[in-house]
C-alpha cells in the first residue's frame, strides 16, 4: 500500500487479524447487549401492563362496592321516613349498622385478595 509519498506500507496480516477479530467480539458483545435491553424493556412493559390491568380490576372493584353501599345507604334512607316510632328507628339504625360492618369486611377482604394478586405475592 503506497501514501502520499511514494512509501509503501503493509498492516501485518497478523495485525489485521487482530483487528478483525477485536471488531468481531466488540459485534457480538453489542448484540448481546441490545438483546439483554430488549428482554429487560419487554418484560417491563409486560409488568408494567399487567399491573396496568390489575388496578384497572380494583378500581372497578372498588366502584362497585361504592355503589352498592350507596344504594343500601338510600334504603336506609327510605325505611327511616317510614319508620313509626323511635323504637323502630333504632331497630333499623342497629340492622344497617350491623349489616354494613358485615360488607364493609368482606368488601375490604376482598380488595385485600386482589391487591394480593395484583402485586404476586399471593
Amino acid at each position: 500500500m503506497a501514501n502520499e509519498n511514494g512509501m509503501n506500507f503493509e498492516i501485518p496480516a497478523e495485525m489485521r487479524a487482530m483487528a478483525e477479530k477485536s471488531v468481531e467480539q466488540a459485534r457480538q458483545a453489542f448484540d448481546t447487549f441490545a438483546a439483554a435491553a430488549k428482554h429487560a424493556v419487554d418484560t417491563a412493559e409486560n409488568q408494567a401492563k399487567g399491573a396496568q390491568a390489575g388496578a384497572k380490576e380494583a378500581s372497578e372493584l372498588a366502584m362497585q362496592f361504592a355503589e352498592r353501599n350507596i344504594a343500601s345507604s338510600f334504603e336506609f334512607a327510605q325505611k327511616l321516613v317510614h319508620a313509626k316510632d323511635a323504637q323502630e328507628v333504632m331497630q333499623l339504625q342497629t340492622e344497617y349498622t350491623k349489616n354494613q360492618m358485615a360488607t364493609l369486611s368482606e368488601q375490604a377482604k376482598e380488595l385485600g385478595q386482589k391487591a394480593t394478586k395484583i402485586t404476586g405475592k399471593g
